[in-house]
């Protein structure tokens, strides 16, 4: 995550100062050394050193663990949440993805720091991997590697850009796949609960495995927490976890691939017995794989499901089919999967200290999809339409009524004047109709153009449009026009975050960073404020 700026300090786009903000408060470093030099890497470096942090570290740059943070929650047996949170020392700010077990997850402490040491040993370039745990009290906390792009659930099953390319899929399995060899190591951890929701892409979009697939989910050694029509049928027997176990929950993850849903093995199975590979594959993918490799893939994820495990290949044998199916290998992955740049994702702001709202986290982060379903969501103010109508008919009947008319040319010009206006009042209601239509289905161009009709017109101030035509002026690359509708947004609606949201997001767009972190920690201070007051008796 898509006019006067009262507090914008923005070059030639200023109007008055921005009121001084102190910068938000760094988080203090870790303990020993091996922080250090994870901090010293910064986001781009080298995975840094395991390391055991504290509580307070964590709250701090989790935001308190704030509700806004959180990126993903599972398990009913084995609740726990994971918090996007951003660590603070040394040359950069370093992203991690904070996991947080339910309170009886881990009862001994020793057990769970003895686990987190060994998954914290583990480095590959295939892996999101561990960088420190936490053992506090009652409390069990996992840090790792944070990946922006989201997982591969949703990039398959709730695209909003676009479909995941067949290269970019054949891809994906060969680097899971890999990760997943790096793994199979008699001293290493096997893999538990391998799915769609495993799979993170990094700042490049490169698909990295989870390193908390690497741990137990719970305190009595359950390693599937998903339906259990996905899981290992040995595992259903004995309740243990194999090396075949892991290939089965790979073949789930191959059949997730090719038909862009999530369909149980052992219908899968019926499905590419019984019919042709045509049957199972992604429609939107249609005309644009190649049959024979899509035909490898299929009989690959085949063996990878069958219910005997010494009939499922190994996972070497997986790796030396999926390699010579790599193609595009010039072609970066971020632009395949369809995410911005890793310099542009480097514009984004920093995340206030206290990201009150899912849209200060969108625009934290830029993500225009999630900023753009927010604004779907936010619904014109209840009297901004009638009241705004009202105001206006008030105005021109008063008009009439404050002229030297005679009563029968008055009632004359009455008629035909209020006829005019009725019609010019519906035409620019329709236009912000089919404007909200248009930006509904993602229609940005259209959208721009009927909600300028709407604005033109002048009768009429919606901050609500404002902030729906910035958003589509930034999906059209337009920041300068985009910068100029959010400030008229805080023009019609001084303390409205939103309307400092959008002017943060454009002007991180513009390389505007400084003005962009004023104008985010401004929106943070209204949203607080805003929550304060409502909570007041």
């Amino acid at each position: 995550m898509g006019c006067c700026g009262s507090s914008l300090r923005a070059g030639s786009h200023a109007e008055k100062p921005v009121r001084p903000r102190p910068p938000p408060p760094t988080v203090p470093p870790g303990r020993g050394r091996a922080f250090s030099a994870a901090a010293a890497a910064g986001t781009g470096g080298e995975v840094p050193a395991f390391a055991e942090f504290s509580l307070a570290e964590l709250r701090d740059a989790t935001g308190g663990f704030a509700v806004e943070n959180i990126v993903s929650e599972s398990g009913e047996k084995a609740p726990n949440l994971v918090y996007r949170g951003r660590l603070q020392g040394g040359a950069a700010p370093r992203a991690i993805a904070v996991k947080k077990f339910a309170k009886l997850a881990w009862p001994d402490p020793k057990q769970f720091a003895e686990e987190a040491r060994g998954v914290g040993k583990l480095r590959h370039r295939r892996m999101a991997n561990l960088i420190g745990y936490c053992c506090d009290g009652d409390d069990r906390l996992l840090v790792a590697e944070f990946m922006p792009n989201d997982t591969l659930a949703k990039h398959l099953f709730h695209w909003e850009n676009q479909a995941i390319e067949w290269a970019m899929r054949l891809r994906v399995a060969y680097n899971i796949a890999e990760a997943l060899e790096y793994c199979s190591n008699e001293e290493r951890p096997l893999y538990h609960d391998l799915n769609a929701y495993r799979v993170l892409f990094d700042e490049n979009g490169d698909p990295r495995l989870s390193c908390f697939g690497l741990m137990k989910n719970s305190r009595d050694g359950k390693s599937y927490s998903t339906n259990l029509a996905y899981t290992p049928p040995e595992y259903l027997r004995n309740g243990r976890v194999t090396p075949e176990s892991v290939v089965f929950s790979f073949g789930t993850v191959l059949i997730d691939l090719l038909s862009g849903k999530r369909i149980p093995p052992t219908h899968a199975l019926d499905m590419i017995r019984s019919r042709s590979i045509q049957a199972i594959m992604e429609t939107n993918l249609e005309g644009k794989y190649s049959t024979e490799e899509a035909t490898t893939l299929v009989d690959l994820a085949s063996q990878c499901l069958q219910y005997e495990p010494r009939d499922r290949p190994d996972i070497k044998k997986l790796v030396s089919i999926l390699q010579p199916l790599q193609t595009k290998s010039e072609v970066p992955s971020y632009v395949m999967l369809g995410v911005p740049k890793p310099e542009e994702q480097s514009k984004a702001p920093p995340t206030p200290q206290h990201p009150l709202t899912a849209m200060g986290e969108a625009c934290s982060r830029m993500d225009l999809t999630a900023i753009h379903q927010i604004l779907l969501s936010t619904h014109y103010r209840d009297d901004e339409g009638t009241n705004e109508v009202r105001k206006y008919s008030d105005l021109w009947f008063g008009s009439f009524f404050s002229s030297s008319h005679d009563v029968c040319s008055l009632w004359s010009l009455l008629q035909l004047s209020f006829q005019e206006w009725t019609q010019q009042m519906r035409d620019m209601l329709d236009a912000r109709k089919r404007g909200d239509f248009a930006f509904r289905d993602k229609n940005f161009k259209t959208a721009i153009d009927c909600y300028t009709q709407f604005v033109d017109v002048g009768t009429m101030v919606s901050p609500t449009v404002y902030a729906r035509r910035s958003l589509c002026h930034l999906m059209c690359d337009q920041p300068d026009a985009a910068l100029r509708d959010a400030m008229q947004a805080q023009c019609v609606y001084p303390d409205w975050p939103t309307a400092f949201y959008m002017q943060a997001v454009a002007l991180a767009k513009l390389n505007m960073q400084s003005d962009s972190t004023d104008m985010l920690n401004e929106a943070s201070q209204l949203e607080e404020k805003r929550q304060r007051s409502t909570k007041a008796p």
